[in-house]
């Protein structure tokens, strides 16, 4: 996405907030190595400005290979969804996806998924979660 304009994806991504009108929105995290990625979160940040606009939450993911991997920019949650009865089937989705899946102890392979969700599991209190970080909430 780096030959693409911001303000192209930009304009994309605010047609479809008028479309939608969604109230919370997932994005990538700021910090990735992936410049895609933060091309994403850029884009995302300034279609959802505050004014005049439907989302009142912006969330970002982690991805694994990506938001770990850029040093020192931290992944830092403060949002957790217990994911025990889903990291099979999340696993085993991610193992479908033969050109990203990889071999431990890669990010991206099926026991570092599972470490990782047990760990994010072991922060929040569950056998496994998914780990968010809230960059903007707004009640109204």
């Amino acid at each position: 996405m780096d030959s693409i304009p911001l303000l192209k994806v930009i304009k994309t991504i605010e047609k479809e907030i008028n479309d939608f009108k969604p109230e919370k929105i997932f994005t990538h995290h700021y910090g990735d190595l992936n410049i895609d990625h933060r091309v994403a979160y850029n884009a995302t940040i300034t279609a959802c400005r505050p004014i005049n606009n439907t989302v009142k939450e912006i969330i970002c993911f982690e991805v694994p290979s990506s938001t770990e991997w850029n040093y020192p920019n931290t992944f830092v949650p403060n949002y957790f969804v217990n994911i025990s009865k889903q990291l099979d089937k999340k696993i085993k989705a991610m193992e479908v996806y033969t050109s990203e899946i990889q071999k431990f102890p890669h990010p991206r392979s099926s026991e570092y998924l599972k470490i990782n969700a047990n760990r994010w599991g072991g922060v929040s209190g569950n056998i496994a979660a998914e780990a968010f970080q809230i960059i903007r909430k707004i009640d109204k």
